[in-house]
């Protein structure tokens, strides 16, 4: 009997002793919207008021000014966030791939580790999460309204409402019915900012009042720029005036997104943009004229979208102080890339330039981090998973690619990293952005733009706009808006010779056989 006593008490202290190392473990959350330009919030200084929230945050903590991607596309942004590995390592290169989610991730570690872990919202990468506590999904892009989800059985419900709502609906109901014995990590996927930028019923109309001043190379001509000239993601051409904009003679709207409505949704909606159409029309618009009311429709239901985006972000981060979790949950609201909102005349993403490689970061961790930090030390999204394992007092894999922050926390990040490596893939596309990988240094920009080697003559016959081999340079320092392409006039100077002497050790270290293929081409 004693013996039995003493067997009970020793495993009871057991117990205490696991709970005290589960709960000191600091909870994670991670918010990461869909092509949030960084440029629209105020933190990096947007001055139009439409993430107060954001602002919060970044005002409690750190706002990353040098935080970039690896592959500035939706799905496999999220692949290298899950992985801590480079597309052509984690096999997920572009929107057509689909993601094995049995590799290690973040979650199967922290999962292992006793983590609570789970994804709600847009997940985008063509099969189920695995690894997971728990997961509820949207299938591929998802829709901005009544959105229909995917559960843990494989089960499609649809929901009524706006979807950034009703993913911080789910996740806050996740939180309040979690294992509160348990460290959680919570990834929260936004739909939003994504195309078509279709904004919630109360926030319509709310930057109508806002006339966006154009940038200052809206109407970039790129001289010396082949790939730039020869994309398709500009406002002027590309952009639909029913499928972007809402104006209905494009069927486009109506198929993919006015159908969806109930009938009140609808009614706001008719009332909203019924009245812009008709002011439309009588205006007869052609030009210039008629893309610079592109630009204006566009960011202003741009920004209308991202007012919802922030509310949603303020709702879930109010949660969690309320309920006395601020102290020791990580809380990090990033995006999967970032996104042209008007510079060089674009929307979109893809290339290596600053608008789309680089992305919003903000971080609050009372722990380590000292409120109102601006850092412009060069992280990644990349660097995401081996951080979540560091704070889980676990060991970072030896082939994660990416680097721990808490080094960068803790003020202790001289020469952290000195350069990035980049490389998108997609070809051909929707708009015509050339495959190209590069090195980003805080002051270089050095681009390579190449023919994907699966294309044969034949085939490059039949794309609109031939794929072309070349080089582009930029001095971010004296250039900064990367509108002067200054390879030829250096390409045999000390300069670029130690860029590609970088690049080529980038290109060993992430095993980028793909790249080196390409340079070794050239050799030739």
């Amino acid at each position: 009997m004693k013996r039995t006593v003493v067997l009970l008490g020793w495993l009871f202290v057991c117990l205490l002793k696991v709970r005290a190392q589960n709960t000191s473990r600091p909870n994670i959350l991670i918010i990461v919207s869909d092509d949030h330009a960084y440029q629209s919030i105020g933190a990096y200084g947007a001055s139009y008021g439409a993430t107060p929230h954001i602002d919060q945050l970044a005002r409690e903590g750190a706002t990353y000014t040098n935080a970039f991607v690896t592959n500035s596309l939706c799905g496999p942004s999220r692949a290298c966030l899950l992985t801590s590995k480079y597309s052509n390592i984690n096999g997920f290169k572009d929107n057509r791939s689909r993601f094995d989610p049995a590799q290690p991730t973040f979650a199967s570690y922290l999962t292992g580790a006793g983590y609570q872990t789970a994804w709600i919202g847009k997940w985008h990468l063509k099969s189920l999460p695995k690894n997971f506590s728990y997961f509820k999904i949207l299938p591929g892009q998802g829709q901005y309204y009544n959105p229909v989800f995917i559960d843990e059985n494989d089960q499609k419900s649809r929901i009524e409402g706006y979807c950034t709502n009703v993913i911080t609906d789910l996740s806050l109901d996740w939180l309040k019915n979690r294992d509160t014995s348990k460290p959680f990590c919570l990834v929260v996927g936004e739909k939003a900012t994504h195309r078509t930028w279709m904004p919630d019923t109360a926030d319509l109309g709310a930057f109508d009042h806002v006339k966006f001043p154009l940038p200052d190379d809206f109407y970039d001509s790129f001289p010396n720029r082949y790939a730039g000239k020869v994309n398709n993601m500009n406002i002027a051409h590309t952009m639909r005036l029913g499928y972007d904009l809402k104006m209905k003679p494009d069927t486009g709207f109506g198929k993919s997104g006015y159908t969806r409505f109930t009938p009140s949704q609808q009614k706001y909606f008719d009332q909203y943009y019924d009245s812009i159409y008709q002011d439309f029309k009588s205006r007869h618009l052609v030009g210039k004229a008629l893309t610079e009311w592109k630009f204006q429709r566009y960011l202003r239901d741009y920004y209308a979208t991202v007012l919802s985006l922030d509310r949603n972000v303020g709702r879930i981060v109010d949660y969690i102080d309320k309920n006395g979790l601020g102290k020791n949950t990580i809380v990090i609201y990033t995006s999967d890339q970032g996104m042209y909102l008007g510079e060089h005349g674009w929307f979109d993403k893809r290339f290596i330039y600053e608008q789309s490689m680089k992305t919003p970061l903000v971080i609050r961790y009372p722990e380590l981090i000292r409120p109102g930090t601006r850092d412009s030390t060069m992280v990644m999204l990349l660097d995401m998973a081996p951080t979540f394992m560091q704070l889980a007092g676990l060991k970072v894999p030896g082939d994660m690619q990416g680097k721990s922050l808490i080094p960068v926390f803790k003020g202790e990040h001289k020469n952290f990293r000195n350069e990035v490596f980049y490389h998108y893939y997609e070809y051909p596309n929707e708009h015509n952005a050339l495959p190209h990988f590069g090195l980003r240094t805080e002051r270089y920009v050095l681009v390579r733009f190449y023919t994907p080697p699966r294309f044969t003559e034949a085939k490059k016959g039949k794309l609109r706009y031939p794929p072309k081999d070349y080089w582009e340079l930029y001095d971010l320092q004296n250039d900064p808006e990367q509108l002067h392409n200054i390879y030829e006039a250096n390409k045999r100077s000390a300069l670029v010779r130690g860029l590609k002497t970088e690049m080529d050790k980038l290109i060993v270290q992430y095993k980028q056989e793909d790249a080196a293929a390409v340079l070794a081409g050239e050799a030739k």
